[in-house]
């Protein structure tokens, strides 16, 4: 799979994300800085399900309408890479298949599935 990880969410997800096999545009490693409407704008152009724990995301979707491959928003209690991957290992293992053009919010203890 295809994801492009923001920088709030950080390079041990993409590192581990690169180790499973999947291609990874992190924005920490590749290109810190960028805006959220630069961040989803190349997302949907380049086809990458973009991973963040930034809940902005939700109103560019939503409000602005904005375009997507997919999005995962992780909301954890715990923020350390760790949690992050953990969470990220159980979501690929039960719903790989469903994450394309899909607004995903993960919890440590829920997934939720939103169509734009």
């Amino acid at each position: 799979m295809r994801f492009f990880v923001d920088e709030c969410t950080g390079p041990a997800v993409a590192e581990w994300l690169r180790e499973q096999k999947h291609e990874v545009f992190s924005v920490y490693d590749e290109a810190r800085g960028l805006d959220d409407d630069t961040i989803i704008q190349k997302a949907f152009t380049e086809n990458w399900i973009l991973i963040t724990n930034d809940k902005d995301f939700g109103e560019k979707i939503y409000r602005e309408r904005q375009y997507h491959q997919g999005v995962i928003l992780l909301r954890l209690d715990d923020e350390r890479a760790a949690s992050k991957i953990e969470v990220l290992r159980r979501l690929l293992r039960d719903y790989a298949d469903r994450l394309a053009d899909q607004f995903v919010v993960v919890t440590e203890a829920k997934v939720r599935f939103t169509r734009r």
